[in-house]
């Protein structure tokens, strides 16, 4: 069994380092959505993952635990999100005809 499948990536204009979104179902079981896909400062991209915000603090929905399996799933979900992004040009948004 695959670590995680079914992987989606919706695309949205590039803003403060976010350029996409992703969801995976995880270990065949779990379903995870929401997981923002940024930029690196030297390059590169990193997932963040949900929070929510509980009065003054925000509270971790979920997220892997160690850093193996953080590492798998940000290398799939890049993967899939440069699959995807292959050939888009950004010209103020994403739209395959510019």
């Amino acid at each position: 069994m695959r670590l995680i499948s079914e992987i989606e990536i919706v695309p949205v204009r590039p803003q403060g380092g976010l350029v996409a979104f992703a969801s995976f179902t995880l270990c065949g079981v779990i379903s995870c959505s929401s997981v923002a896909i940024m930029t690196r400062p030297n390059g590169g991209y990193r997932l963040v993952y949900p929070t929510k915000k509980v009065g003054n603090r925000a509270i971790s929905i979920f997220y892997p635990i160690t850093h193996k399996v953080g590492s798998a799933i940000e290398e799939e979900v890049i993967k899939k999100y440069e699959e995807v992004t292959k050939g888009i040009k950004y010209a103020g948004y994403f739209n395959s005809s510019n």
